[in-house]
């Protein structure tokens, strides 16, 4: 697996990034299945977009305060 991987989810923990996205961000990446329905929120869509684009600057918006 590339570093870029794991030095953006490092980053986005230190930085508070809200979980949600950060887990859509890495099944994203993975290109994973998305969760089901019941369990996808805004931050999660949001994390999986930027994860399949291999974004790994697009967390911004997502620290939490």
């Amino acid at each position: 697996m590339s570093s870029a991987y794991y030095e953006t989810i490092d980053r986005m923990e230190k930085s508070g990034v809200d979980p949600e996205y950060i887990n859509g961000w890495a099944s994203g990446f993975l290109h994973n299945p998305k969760r089901e329905e019941q369990r996808v929120n805004e931050a999660y869509e949001a994390g999986y977009a930027h994860g399949m684009e291999k974004n790994t600057s697009g967390f911004q918006a997502w620290i939490r305060k």
